[in-house]
Formats: structure tokens, C-alpha cells, sequence
């Protein structure tokens, strides 16, 4: 007790630089980190909206820009994919939503390094704006595309491009460093902080999901980070490690690359499963189906993410020996997000299901994963790939695999969330606008690119109206590109309901949505601390519509006598 009436003394005492910029709170930090991403996304997609304009109108100027040369066009694809996947996902879904929940969730007052987690917000931050900053450097920003192959991120007269490389090399660096930092913050936080009776066996999904990620993220980024060192050498220092005419091999960094490529999806995808799995059963008003099932198949998922990253390189080369090892694991690894999936359905079976916005963004994300999951079979296979790599095929199921658990998923927990973070309700009226919007306009965008992959139409070319077997297909990169623009401008209800919500929302209750875990038991937004006194949990997250209950919902702190007790 005289421990939390210290706590909230200094808390007292913090200046307003202390408090909410260099902070040590960890409920300050997740937003932060989403303030970021936020704003990253916002450039991420206006890049995307640019590059597509040049794909359907090549002859046109861009708006804003004027004409776009393959300089510019390579560029904005480039800074597109490394924005969206390593400045938004990451940030998002771990570095906001896991500092957010996990000390609320297991029942801690912070993390268990708070200068640390501040420290690894701040040190992703400068990497945001080291990797901005090639933008503006002479010679431009990286060309390289977004995973930075030799000899074209090697070597300068391939691409023009010196300090905007060597830029995105040190933006990228940074931000590894950052989120190892945060990696070691969240195991450490959940292995020793949790609350008397909060048994791994009782934690919500998302946290096993938040842990699993960082996990393997810790497991995979040591060769990307090794090589990022050798590619800068390569280029500053005279070595040769990549390149082939003095002794190196451009392959290497493929298999350095994609080692933690390929569990950097896993890294997002399972955050993003993590909260749909934690809203599903609020809104349905059911017990999640197959808890254990979805943890151990988790653990499993998290296992294959490490074997199968040669699939990526089927076209490089590669021994038909050693593809069909990869074609196998990268098949097997949909078989534990197929339970996870189904698992998810079975709880929404029969249940009292409430379309909330956060219930919508939920059931929207696991619908187009589904797509995303299924055309990954065909890229899984050796022989199916040969025909499929680099074409538009690979960018349709990237996103559909991404999108929904980065932004369904994300806005899902931000809407959720939401009333935790800031002690206001956000609108259901535009909620459910931006919903719609963003659902119908992101497979307007995407489902003619499996078309166009499919009609053999290769991606990251400039100009596809320069060649006469490409013209065909021109119409529904049109189609696609007035998507993608509508998906943008979709947003915009989104950004006024997050902040007019913020300035004149109707104030939140400490758990409007009538869930379990233990953040829904504390004030929202919660008091630096979180808990007055430490909970006691004695049941699991999700026991909804017990029987013999009075209520519908039942928390992890209700008492607990081998039965539900009313309330």
C-alpha cells in the first residue's frame, strides 16, 4: 500500500514534459507509439495512392507531384512497403496496443523496465525520422524496393541513390533496436509481474499472442540486423560481402533478409489475431472456443515461421530438393491459423452476437484474411510460384494477408480500446461509416490485382501501358487505383471521429462494453499505477453467459467457488 501512495504522489509531481513526452507511464507510451503510426500510415497511403495514379494514368501528371519519372515511381514503392509494414504494423500492434494492455491485463502497475520502454519508444522515433529524412537528401530516397536486394541497394550507379539508402539502412536499424528493447520489456513484464492468481493458463489470448510475436521477433532479427550491417559496409566501407563480380553472393542477403522476413508476418499477423480474439467473445457474448487449442497452435505457428522462409526464393535458383522441404512447412503453417480461424467462427456459433464498431472491424479482418490465408497456398507451392512470384498476384495476397490484421484488426482494438485510452466514447454512427468504406473500397483495390497477377501482369513496372501484352489488363489497374484513392479519403471519418471524440466525446464508463479482463475493472482512463490495490484473479477471461449467473459477463475477479456465482 505505501508503494502505490508513493506512486501516485510522483505522478503528481511530474512537469508536463515528464509526463506525457519523456514518459515513463506505459499507458502514455502506447499512445505515443500510436500517434506515430498513425501518422506514418497517413504517409504510407497518400505514397500509395501516388505510385498507383502513375500505374493507371501513366501519361497524367500526379496531383501535387506533377509527372512522375521510374526514379520517383521506385522510390514511393520502396517507402510505401517499408512505412507500412515496419513504421505502421510493428507500432501498432506491438508497440501500442502491447504496451496498453499487458500491464492492465495481467494486473502489473507498469512494465517491469519503464525507463527502457520509454527509451525504445523514443529510439523508434528517431528511426522514423532518419528513414523520412532520405526523402530530402540529394540523390533521393532508397529505389531499392522495400526489401533492399543487392546488387541494387549495393551499388550507387544502379540506382543513383547514396545517402538514401544508407538512410534507410540506419531507419531500419533503429527500429529493430527499438523494438528489442520493448521485446525484452513485454516477456520480462509478463513472466514476472503478473497478479496473485493470474496463471499463464488465465491469460487473455492477446497477451500469449503479444509475447509469442516478440518472441520470434527476438528469434529472427539477428541475421537481418547482421547483414543491414554488411550492406552498409559494402557501400561506405569497400567490402564485397553481396557483391558477385568481387567474390560476394546478392543470395545471401536474400536468405538474411527473408530468415526474418518471413516471421516478421507472424510478428504482425498474431497481435491481430490477438485482438480479434479478445473481441469476438465481448460481443458474441460466449466463452472463446478451444482457449488451449489456440495457444498451443500458436506455439506451433510461431515454430514453422522460422523454416519456411526460402519459399520466398523458389525463382532464385534454388535446388528443387531443397524447395519442396519449404513448400511443405510453408503449407503446414496454415493449418494452426486454420484451427485459430475456425476456432474464432465456432465462438461467433450461436452466440448473441452486437455489431459494435470494434465487432465489425473484427468480423471484417477475419473475412478478407480468409482470402489472404488461401491464395498463400498457391505462393506456397514450388511449382505454383514459378508462375505467380513478382506478379500482382504476390501484392494482392501480401495485403490481404496484412491489411486485415494491421488495420481491421487495428482499428478493431482502437475502437475497443478507445474508451480505455482517453475515457471517451467514439462515434457508432461514423464508426460504422468508416467501416464500410474502408471494407468495400479495400477489395475494390485488391481483388483486380489477383486478376491482373493471374493474366501474368508483373509488378514494380512503371509504365505498364509500354508494353502491348500488358495494355489488356490496363482497366483494372484503373479500377484499382480509384479504390485505393477512395480507401484513402475512407479514412477521413476515422481521423475526425478519433479526434472530435477526443475533445467532446461522451465521457466512458470504467467498462462500457461489459467484458472481463482485468483493464475493464480500473477508471478509463486508468490512474498512473493502474490498480489501487493488486487484483486477485480467480477464474479465466472468458466466461460469458454462465449458467447460473445473473449477468452475462463475469469477471476474472468475481469470486470464484468451482462454479459461477451470481453477482
Amino acid at each position: 500500500m505505501a508503494q502505490v501512495a508513493v506512486a501516485h504522489a510522483a505522478e503528481h509531481e511530474l512537469g508536463f514534459w515528464r509526463k506525457y513526452v519523456f514518459a515513463t507511464d506505459h499507458k502514455v507510451i502506447a499512445k505515443q507509439y500510436l500517434w506515430a503510426a498513425l501518422l506514418m500510415a497517413l504517409i504510407g497511403g497518400l505514397m500509395a495512392a501516388m505510385f498507383r495514379w502513375q500505374l493507371a494514368w501513366p501519361d497524367a501528371s500526379v496531383p501535387g507531384w506533377g509527372p512522375m519519372g521510374p526514379q520517383d515511381y521506385m522510390v514511393m514503392v520502396t517507402m510505401h512497403g517499408t512505412i507500412m509494414v515496419f513504421f505502421v504494423a510493428m507500432p501498432i500492434l506491438l508497440g501500442a496496443f502491447g504496451n496498453l494492455v499487458i500491464p492492465l491485463m495481467i494486473g502489473a502497475g507498469d512494465m517491469a523496465f519503464p525507463r527502457l520502454n520509454m527509451a525504445s519508444f523514443w529510439v523508434f522515433l528517431v528511426g522514423c525520422v532518419v528513414l523520412l529524412a532520405s526523402l530530402v537528401v540529394p540523390g533521393g530516397a532508397s529505389p531499392a524496393g522495400w526489401t533492399g536486394y543487392p546488387p541494387l541497394s549495393d551499388k550507387v550507379e544502379f540506382t543513383g541513390s547514396f545517402w538514401g539508402i544508407n538512410l534507410w539502412i540506419l531507419g531500419l536499424a533503429l527500429e529493430f533496436v527499438g523494438f528489442l528493447l520493448g521485446g525484452i520489456n513485454f516477456l520480462t513484464t509478463v513472466v514476472t509481474l503478473r497478479t496473485r492468481g493470474m496463471t499463464m493458463w488465465r491469460l487473455p489470448l492477446i497477451v500469449w499472442q503479444e509475447i509469442a510475436a516478440v518472441a520470434i521477433f527476438l528469434l529472427s532479427v539477428g541475421p537481418l540486423v547482421a547483414g543491414a550491417i554488411m550492406l552498409l559496409l559494402d557501400r561506405v566501407a569497400g567490402t564485397a560481402f553481396f557483391l558477385p563480380h568481387r567474390g560476394g553472393d546478392p543470395l545471401l542477403w536474400q536468405h538474411l533478409f527473408w530468415f526474418f522476413g518471413h516471421p516478421e508476418v507472424y510478428v504482425i499477423a498474431l497481435p491481430g489475431f490477438g485482438i480479434m480474439q479478445e473481441i469476438l467473445p465481448v460481443f458474441a457474448r460466449k466463452p472463446t472456443f478451444g482457449y488451449r487449442t489456440i495457444i498451443w497452435c500458436t506455439v506451433v505457428a510461431c515454430f514453422l515461421s522460422l523454416i519456411v522462409w526460402a519459399h520466398h526464393m523458389y525463382v532464385s535458383g534454388i535446388d528443387p530438393r531443397l524447395a519442396t522441404p519449404f513448400s511443405i512447412a510453408t503449407i503446414a503453417i496454415s493449418i494452426p491459423f486454420a484451427i485459430m480461424i475456425f476456432a474464432m467462427i465456432a465462438t461467433l456459433w450461436r452466440g448473441s452476437i452486437s455489431f459494435e464498431t470494434p465487432m465489425l472491424f473484427s468480423l471484417g479482418g477475419l473475412v478478407t484474411f480468409l482470402l489472404g490465408g488461401v491464395t498463400g497456398i498457391f505462393l506456397g507451392s514450388d511449382t505454383a510460384d514459378i508462375y505467380l512470384h513478382d506478379s500482382y498476384f504476390v501484392v494482392a495476397h501480401f495485403h490481404y494477408t496484412l491489411f486485415p490484421v494491421v488495420f481491421f484488426a487495428g482499428f478493431a482494438g482502437i475502437y475497443y480500446w478507445y474508451p480505455k485510452m482517453f475515457g471517451k466514447l467514439m462515434s457508432e454512427t461514423l464508426g460504422r461509416v468508416h467501416f464500410v468504406l474502408t471494407f468495400i473500397f479495400f477489395n475494390a483495390a485488391f481483388i483486380p490485382l489477383f486478376m491482373v497477377g493471374l493474366a501474368g501482369g508483373p509488378r514494380r513496372i512503371y509504365s505498364p501501358m509500354a508494353y502491348d501484352l500488358l495494355k489488356p489488363l490496363q482497366p483494372l489497374h484503373v479500377v484499382a487505383t480509384v479504390a485505393t484513392i477512395g480507401l484513402v479519403l475512407g479514412q477521413l471519418p476515422f481521423i475526425v471521429n478519433f479526434v472530435m471524440s477526443m475533445l467532446w466525446g461522451e465521457k466512458a464508463a470504467a467498462n462500457p462494453w461489459h467484458a472481463n479482463t482485468l483493464e475493464w475493472t480500473v477508471d478509463s482512463p486508468p490512474p498512473h499505477g493502474n490498480f489501487a490495490h493488486p487484483p486477485v484473479v480467480t477464474r479465466g477471461p472468458y466466461d460469458y453467459s454462465m449458467p447460473g449467473a445473473k449477468d452475462d459477463w463475469y469477471p476474472q475477479t468475481a469470486p470464484f467457488s468451482g462454479q459461477p456465482q451470481e453477482t
